[in-house]
């Protein structure tokens, strides 16, 4: 027996009782004599002590090092007062050993197996298997788990059945480029990871299941960024006889299981909506961080006449002014309004004027010699500006206006000690976004969720005659202005499935080569279905105050896309090529 008790379980209780106890040597102290070591496992540690009367177990023990692998039997003592440790749960007591077995010796590790430390990430991702003994990063994939097993247990109570679908499938190149996988039984052939299990579990509800999920790997062959990975995680469902309601409501109790049982809170239901449209309208961008208590208005009416050149131009050539109120802002002082002006100029704006009003309704600004008082009083009112506020204008087209005020929303916020006022965590649905959307480097309408999202019907007549005015029956999640997930009721019908595929470009010969397993399935009697996914990782991230979602994957990889562990990717060998009927191009060669 190499185990009874796990080391961060031992408590007062205990005292009296023989142990056997397994783990890592964490740390060594040498006491004239008496010699302490804590034994660590995932649960926590608890301290040893073994004195020159223990006889083999203290010449053993004074041969331990850092991150040993040791069994321990012995006794559980309560410490005494003035030695007990609040700072660890196991701190009121400590184990004497009878015996120390020593089951693996340790090189010394490149890093310190601690909470906090300043090894560079590479190192850290090197020596991985090192990095996962640290507590918060043992802690971090418990909490993990916990989150997935909350969210199974409340879709099965909900009737749905955990499915897994096929990861070697067929390339259907809409939207990132998919990871391929040649075939040797078919040379010349391809397995294509899947991107998401879409289509799949769209054909499990034509197939009758009616209502699935799964926990799914999913791959995309991304340009780089910081906090993406070419493999995710994401907990995807899909519900048959179901409208957009009926899926946000069940996500809403899935993530309500979640934060009672991961984080003992309770989560306000239901999450507030607003349309794409509001969004943009009120926060600039279609993901607004609620938190922000900052909104813009529209004061293209209030300077309809002016006489300040940049407002003016802008109007004159069908653009907008819009404008946001900052409570506090009339303190920022002159150099940080110079950067907010630089800041906007980097998002694209022309610039940023701005006001900070005074006792009195007075405007200290460059601008303000330029307005009339009719234009300042009315612009007041609309942004209901008091004394010590700060207002921003941006003028220009509107979706340029909107999205740079958006933009600046944070920073806004961040200047003026906004942010903490608001609740730790804002969920949002943003729902009818655009369907289609024009792509000037493809030269077509593309698809602003994916091709299978359905039109919103009353506006299906106008499919080919103003695409660009139907919107989708999608809706996105978005916590504290982050993409959580998003999904859709889908098309359930071949005809206008074709449709889509007709606006998206596709040939019926194309259409049918990529999917006509898809179009065949509706035609055999589809019921009406919808259903979302979430990314497993930044949820898991967001709700444990992780910087990364990387701090959240046992083995992610680096933000290029390299696994440090294993040199993934890798060359291989000529014969497995050949095997394949390929030809590799190796780097660096022509």
């Amino acid at each position: 027996m190499l185990r009874t008790h796990f080391c961060g379980e031992l408590r007062p209780d205990h005292q009296g009782q023989e142990v056997f106890l397994s783990g890592w040597v964490h740390r060594i102290r040498d006491h004239g004599g008496l010699l302490f070591f804590d034994l660590r496992d995932r649960t926590g540690l608890v301290q040893v002590v073994a004195s020159p009367a223990d006889g083999e177990p203290y010449e053993l023990a004074r041969e331990l090092g850092r991150e040993y692998v040791v069994a321990v039997r012995g006794r559980v003592f309560l410490r005494s007062p003035e030695t007990v440790n609040p700072k660890i749960p196991t701190g009121e007591v400590e184990v004497r050993p009878r015996e120390i077995r020593l089951l693996n010796p340790s090189r010394t590790p490149p890093f310190e197996i601690e909470d906090q430390t300043e090894t560079d990430e590479l190192t850290r991702l090197r020596y991985r298997y090192l990095d996962l003994r640290r507590p918060v990063m043992m802690e971090r994939l418990i909490f993990r788990h916990r989150v997935v097993r909350a969210a199974r247990r409340y879709l099965e109570e909900q009737g749905f059945v955990e499915v897994e679908t096929p990861c070697l499938t067929r390339s259907t190149p809409e939207g990132a480029r998919d990871f391929l996988v040649p075939s040797r039984l078919f040379p010349g052939t391809f397995y294509a990871l899947p991107q998401s299990p879409q289509l799949f579990k769209q054909l499990l509800m034509v197939g009758g299941l009616d209502r699935y999920y799964q926990v799914a790997r999913c791959f995309r062959d991304e340009d780089l960024r910081a906090d993406r990975q070419p493999e995710f995680t994401q907990i995807d469902l899909e519900m048959s006889f179901a409208d957009e309601e009926d899926v946000m409501a069940v996500t809403e109790g899935m993530l309500a299981a979640v934060f009672r049982e991961a984080l003992g809170e309770l989560l306000p239901l239901p999450f507030p909506r607003l349309s794409w449209e509001e969004a943009l309208a009120r926060f600039g961008t279609d993901r607004p961080d609620l938190r922000i208590p900052l909104e813009m208005r529209d004061l293209t009416a209030a300077f309809r006449q002016t006489a300040l050149g940049v407002f003016s131009r802008a109007l004159s050539g069908g653009g907008c002014v819009k404008g946001m109120r900052l409570p506090g802002g009339g303190r920022l002082s002159r150099r940080e309004l110079d950067g907010l002006v630089e800041e906007a100029r980097n998002l694209g704006a022309g610039g940023l004027a701005w006001a900070q009003i005074r006792e009195g309704g007075e405007w200290h600004s460059p601008i303000a010699k330029f307005l009339s008082p009719e234009e300042r009083e009315e612009a007041t009112r609309l942004l209901e500006a008091r004394p010590g506020d700060l207002v921003c204008f941006v003028a220009g087209p509107e979706r340029e206006a909107t999205g740079v005020l958006g933009a600046l929303r944070p920073r806004l916020a961040e200047m003026t000690g906004l942010l903490p006022a608001g609740p730790r965590f804002a969920f949002l649905w943003v729902t009818r976004f655009p369907l289609l959307e024009w792509s000037e480097e493809e030269n077509r309408w593309v698809s602003v969720h994916h091709p299978f999202t359905s039109p919103v019907e009353e506006e299906m007549e106008e499919l080919e005659t103003h695409p660009e005015g139907v919107h989708s029956r999608s809706y996105d999640l978005v916590l504290n202005g982050v993409e959580l997930g998003g999904g859709s009721i889908r098309i359930h019908r071949r005809d206008l499935q074709e449709r889509m595929f007709r606006l998206l470009g596709l040939s019926p010969e194309e259409a049918e080569s990529r999917f006509g397993f898809l179009l065949e399935a509706l035609e055999h009697g589809a019921p009406p279905h919808g259903g979302i996914a979430l990314g497993l990782d930044r949820l898991v991230a967001m709700l444990s105050g992780a910087t990364s979602i990387r701090e959240v994957m046992a083995f992610p990889k680096t933000a290029r896309g390299t696994c440090p562990l294993t040199g993934a990717p890798a060359e291989v060998e000529e014969r497995q090529l050949r095997e394949l009927g390929l030809y590799a191009v190796r780097a660096g060669k022509k």
